[in-house]
């Protein structure tokens, strides 16, 4: 398992822990308001689309989501959340990428710098690991919805770029500019995507095992705990092994 599908296992396995439901609900929460900022139409609003596309897989209650969108929509949330990018380097010499919505920089920025610091890694300055990575376009359909030939046929037919499919998931990637155009198209021939988003792909992986892995691990349950950091991206590879072992 390599990139950044590798943070998928881990949101399954953190969502299916009862006690990080609130955390994600406050995280979709804080990206409904946001995006919703931006116009309540999610015909015309890709980012409010996508937002809500999360909330109901994580099966947030309708009326939470639909309060969410009034009131970044309605300007009641006088919040000022900013979009924050944090790069370091983590154990092993991994890269990562946490992004953030925030509305207090220097409290964010410490809380990461300090799991960094306290996981065998240091926060770098901006810019110092995305040269390692490019940006994409992702999409993500359920495994069940389509055979991996028909997938694979029908995104590069819409314009994406490459398909990786597993037994739980197609991802489906594409250049930024065109993740609109691409989601437009599946949406015609499969409905809604489960997700859709920018995403970071590394160029190269960093393998990582034993105690270097299950360190990491923890600098990403960490960061991912932390209310203020929407996503993490890195460029680790870890064995299913590995990751069968951390997971239990």
């Amino acid at each position: 398992m390599a990139g950044h599908s590798q943070f998928k296992n881990i949101m399954h396995r953190k969502g299916a822990q009862d006690a990080k439901r609130a955390k994600v609900f406050t995280k979709i929460i804080r990206e409904l308001t946001v995006a919703a900022g931006l116009g309540s139409d999610p015909e015309a609003n890709s980012r409010l689309r996508s937002a809500m596309s999360a909330a109901r897989n994580a099966n947030m209650p309708k009326d939470t989501m639909e309060r969410a969108i009034k009131r970044g929509a309605g300007g009641e949330d006088d919040t000022n959340y900013e979009e924050v990018r944090y790069e370091g380097y983590g154990p092993a010499g991994t890269a990562i990428i946490v992004e953030a919505l925030t509305d207090n920089r220097n409290r964010t920025a410490a809380e990461v710098r300090a799991a960094f610091a306290k996981y065998g890694g240091n926060l770098g300055e901006s810019n110092s690991v995305t040269f390692m990575f490019d940006r994409i376009g992702m999409i993500q359909y359920p495994a069940a919805i389509a055979s991996e030939e028909a997938m694979f046929e029908a995104a590069l037919e819409v314009g994406a770029t490459n398909v990786d499919s597993d037994p739980e998931t197609h991802e489906i990637h594409c250049a930024p500019e065109d993740l609109n155009t691409v989601r437009e198209g599946l949406n015609q021939k499969y409905g809604e995507p489960q997700v859709v988003r920018l995403a970071w792909q590394p160029r190269n992986f960093i393998r990582v095992d034993g105690d270097h892995a299950e360190t990491l691990f923890k600098l990403v349950d960490v960061l991912e705990d932390n209310d203020d950091v929407q996503l993490v991206s890195g460029n680790y590879q870890i064995s299913d092994e590995m990751i069968q072992k951390l997971s239990s």
